[in-house]
């Protein structure tokens, strides 16, 4: 279906991660790449002096090695990525380097912040030259299953 396909994830739950590599190795093309992506947001600069001077490079590798550590146990061949900005900007940049032809997220539950600051999902479906697939959790009171409780376990 899609030659390549930009699956941007976070480091919350685990449980969200393993549902977009699934639905991303279901949607990629035989022959095709998936490219996991991870931004750390920027940190204003007068928050750097109170952070080790090594902070970026630690936080990128630690994604990093998360991030390979759970496509090895899938099974699931991706490139991994992660870089350092404004999430929704890098998503539709990095999209536009790799020519991708899907960009997959997960939504979240809307806050009092995506009113006010409009969300990364809003900004990359806006933005995007190509398609956006958002993966929603599964409601349970659709599925008429018992509530499911968000993985609280982080990467």
């Amino acid at each position: 279906m899609y030659r390549t396909i930009i699956c941007g994830i976070g480091m919350g739950s685990r449980e969200t991660a393993s549902r977009l590599l699934r639905r991303a190795a279901a949607l990629v093309d035989e022959g095709g790449s998936i490219v996991v992506m991870h931004v750390i947001e920027n940190i204003p600069r007068r928050h750097l002096t109170e952070l080790p001077e090594e902070f970026e490079t630690t936080a990128i590798l630690d994604a990093e090695k998360k991030l390979a550590s759970l496509c090895k146990e899938m099974g699931i061949p991706a490139t991994i990525e992660v870089r350092i900005g404004v999430a929704a900007s890098v998503l539709v940049s990095v999209a536009r380097e790799k020519s991708a032809d899907l960009i997959l997220l997960s939504s979240h539950v809307t806050d009092i912040t995506d009113y006010v600051f409009s969300s990364i999902v809003d900004k990359v479906v806006r933005h995007a030259g190509c398609s956006v697939l958002i993966d929603r959790r599964p409601d349970p009171a659709h599925e008429g299953s018992a509530p499911q409780v968000e993985d609280a376990a982080l990467f």
